[in-house]
């Protein structure tokens, strides 16, 4: 089956489709019928509207969603700022913490498990680029936790859009719009300044984050591939409208806020919407439901073939941020180096592996929950071990990655390293370098001379015209 079998079994409903207009209500009647905004909407609810992008953004791109909710959500007090000490994702605004820009290859160990802090203090900015106060660039993030987020207590980032890729354990989100389960191997997208709470139902969470401070992410251009295949829109998920009645307990409602945390207070959930409909919604996605595309002659093409989601620049074909899996998949081609090539790119490569072993890192340093990032043009490829054996390899139809999901955060932008993850997470692998490609051994084998050999400079017989030895003249 094209889907992955979970341990831990689906307990929500959702709706189907990306970039699908969605309507949904909690109880029947909710929804207004042919207006967004009525004097009085219905059962004494009140309308809000939530723009994920401009107004007047072109229709294609445009996405806005309309809420009836119990109570708006501006009744709350003033934000004030909450715990900088502990809590800081925007480290240039931090004193004594800075981006390192640094053009070395590294590779991270797995990050630890940390089961003494909720979500929100299990973030940890290990990468980014830009300025979310400007809406240009990307974060990256590795959670660990081991808490639920207390009862009365919400989250949102106003700074960018959050794709979640869970590691190990299971989230349980309650949004604004609706509920969703994300296991292992499903991702979610959270959009810029929709309000959640996290539950953990299997005890301690750690995973990856990808904050998209400009844009949204977009299913990838299909071209000559046609109308299907890769990541389909039937299969993401959108939650349906569930909403509590509370307007007597005290609410904190915590915001993400130019990399830092705010706070503000309030007597009502914010988990009251009743009903909704548009645009502009969380989703989830099972990785299993990939359909990949590849080579069935020779070669094999460029790992864009994998992309699941893109945010393209304003520059068309290059991405502010690509998210790209390397699932199991059939291997055939003939005459080919099957791993991928080495290679240098001017775009950033960020990799983790949820789980199994990654089919170009066969050496054992690359282990689930822990990362790699290769910058602009910093040279990676296949470990010196996983050469040896790709080169010698029977060539027979054979299935990769059993058991295995790699993925990449793919950026134009040059990446930087905050001071946790160059040095405080303590989980850099000083030797990467040493273990991946200084064992590669040159195999080039000079032949043997020939009459007729041309060899550029050699003039000790400059040959009549016409001759094998005529050294081509450049001007």
């Amino acid at each position: 089956m094209p889907t992955t079998q979970f341990s831990v079994k689906e307990k929500y409903r959702y709706q189907n489709g990306f970039g699908s207009y969605h309507e949904t209500e909690a109880v029947e009647g909710a929804l207004p019928v042919g207006t967004n905004s009525p004097q009085k909407p219905p059962y004494g609810l009140y309308a809000e509207k939530l723009s994920g992008t401009a107004f007047t953004a072109p229709r294609h791109e445009n996405q806005q969603s309309w809420l009836y909710r119990i109570l708006p959500a501006s009744a709350h007090s003033n934000f004030e700022p909450r715990e900088h000490a502990t809590f800081n994702t925007n480290p240039e605004n931090q004193p004594g913490q800075k981006i390192h820009q640094i053009p070395n290859q590294l590779r991270w160990d797995p990050f630890d498990l940390d089961e003494t802090v909720d979500w929100i203090h299990g973030l940890h900015l290990v990468a980014g680029a830009g300025d979310p106060t400007m809406k240009t660039g990307v974060g990256i993030y590795i959670f660990a936790a081991g808490k639920d987020m207390d009862a009365h207590e919400a989250f949102y980032s106003a700074d960018g859009d959050f794709l979640i890729v869970p590691q190990h354990g299971v989230l349980d989100i309650r949004t604004e719009l609706g509920r969703l389960l994300v296991r292992p191997n499903e991702i979610c997208v959270i959009p810029r300044g929709i309000r959640y709470r996290v539950e953990l139902p299997e005890g301690p969470v750690r995973g990856y984050i990808l904050e998209l401070y400009q844009g949204h992410f977009a299913l990838p251009e299909l071209g000559p591939i046609g109308s299907n295949c890769l990541a389909n829109a039937r299969d993401f998920q959108a939650p349906v409208a569930d909403f509590d009645e509370d307007t007597d307990s005290q609410w904190t409602l915590m915001a993400k806020f130019a990399g830092h945390l705010f706070a503000a207070k309030q007597s009502h959930t914010p988990f009251d919407v009743v009903a909704w409909h548009g645009l502009y919604y969380p989703y989830k996605y099972d990785l299993g439901r990939f359909c990949t595309i590849g080579s069935i002659s020779f070669d094999h093409p460029d790992p864009s073939i994998f992309t699941v989601l893109t945010a393209q620049s304003d520059h068309p074909g290059t991405a502010v941020a690509d998210f790209v899996i390397f699932p199991p998949r059939w291997l055939v081609q003939e005459n080919t180096f099957r791993p991928p090539w080495y290679h240098r790119n001017t775009m950033s490569e960020f990799m983790g592996l949820i789980h199994g072993q990654y089919d170009a890192k066969t050496g054992g340093g690359f282990q689930p929950a822990g990362a790699s990032l290769h910058n602009v043009m910093s040279a990676h490829g296949p470990d010196a071990s996983t050469h040896e054996k790709a080169s010698n390899a029977e060539l027979k139809p054979m299935k990769v990655g059993e058991g295995s999901m790699a993925f990449m955060f793919e950026s134009c932008f040059m990446v930087g390293v905050t001071d946790w993850g160059l040095k405080k997470c303590a989980k850099v692998q000083e030797d990467y370098n040493e273990e991946s490609w200084t064992p590669l051994k040159a195999h080039f084998k000079r032949p043997q001379k020939a009459v007729g050999e041309i060899k550029n400079g050699d003039h000790s017989d400059q040959g009549a015209i016409g001759s094998t030895k005529q050294v081509p003249h450049w001007t």
